[in-house]
């Protein structure tokens, strides 16, 4: 929702990064399986691309995306400069609400424990509460960096 907000607030394209999985991740994910290392790593190629591309086109946008891990961030972000990180920092409770909510999302709540089990909290870039309605969060991403 922050991500197609923001973008929408700039006029930007909006990329999910749901939408780059694979469909073996998919239906992976579907049986309520997480994903290791092995099985992101084409996904992340493929979104490392897109960011290539979008810039090597000029093109501005938004790409949600869940990057859990530091080497996750460094192979999405690599030979990138100017793209900036927003990590929208909530406890386990919050997106367990949200994603009970979701309808017709392979993802399961079920699985929300093995991806706070995967996170490193990035070091870097803009960090926002999660909590905050949408249009606070985006405010405060135009306020900060844009």
């Amino acid at each position: 929702m922050v991500g197609k907000a923001l973008a929408e607030r700039l006029g930007w394209d909006f990329h999910d990064a749901d939408d780059f999985h694979s469909a073996d991740n998919i239906l992976k994910m579907s049986r309520g399986v997480p994903l290791d290392d092995d099985d992101r790593l084409p996904w992340m190629e493929a979104l490392h691309a897109l960011v290539y591309t979008c810039l090597a086109q000029n093109r501005t946008g938004v790409l949600a995306c869940s990057a859990l891990k530091e080497t996750y961030r460094q192979a999405l972000l690599a030979d990138h400069p100017g793209v900036l990180l927003v990590y929208l920092k909530g406890d386990y409770a919050l997106f367990l609400r949200r994603m009970a909510s979701r309808l017709d999302h392979y993802m399961r709540p079920e699985m929300l424990k093995s991806q706070f089990d995967t996170l490193e909290e990035p070091v870097y870039g803009l960090t926002v509460d999660a909590s905050l309605p949408v249009e606070e969060i985006v405010r405060q991403i135009l306020g900060r960096h844009l």
